[in-house]
């Protein structure tokens, strides 16, 4: 049986993903998920806390998304995955994806929410300075950078503009760059 926090924060995703971040209250999450009035409030005492958790559980699921960490052998094997990674975040985990960047925008000015943003970056990081260090990056940490911007961007785009366009000549463009 899932927990009433997990239900809590599987329904503030949503709500941020579909309805923007106005849409998160305490009282919507419970709404939402089918929970008795003051629930949320129980677990996350303030719209802060509650801000932050959700930061936590979508970093939290979109790890758990990816799987075990997968370590491409070349830079072709790389921009496919990360094709394959920017195709399952804008359709399959669109909902997710969305109130990931609506958080993301709201950390410009909460530095609560910055921290939690920082701290899914931190695990993203984590995985792709090694990799690129491995595959010949001459600059492992400023290779990571600028792969994870060009990735956030496409996403970005994707999600705001519903664009479908092949995101393999940017990204083999940028990894291209960043091993040579």
């Amino acid at each position: 049986m899932t927990s009433t926090r997990t239900r809590a924060l599987d329904a503030a995703i949503d709500l941020v993903g579909t309805e923007g971040l106005r849409a998160l209250t305490h009282a919507r999450v419970d709404e939402r998920a089918g929970l008795p009035k003051g629930s949320t409030s129980n677990h996350f005492r303030t719209r802060a806390a509650l801000l932050s958790g959700t930061v936590d559980a979508i970093a939290a699921r979109e790890t758990a998304d990816l799987g075990s960490p997968y370590s491409p052998e070349t830079a072709a094997d790389l921009v496919e995955m990360l094709c394959g990674v920017i195709e399952y975040a804008t359709t399959v985990n669109r909902t997710t994806t969305t109130a990931r960047l609506v958080l993301f925008m709201e950390a410009s000015h909460d530095a609560t929410i910055r921290e939690a943003v920082s701290r899914g970056r931190v695990m993203m990081e984590a995985w792709a300075v090694p990799v690129l260090a491995r595959l010949g990056a001459q600059d492992p940490p400023t290779a990571a950078a600028a792969l994870m911007a060009c990735g956030e961007g496409l996403i970005l785009h994707r999600i705001a503009r519903h664009d479908t366009s092949d995101p393999r000549p940017p990204l083999d463009l940028v990894v291209r760059a960043a091993l040579d």
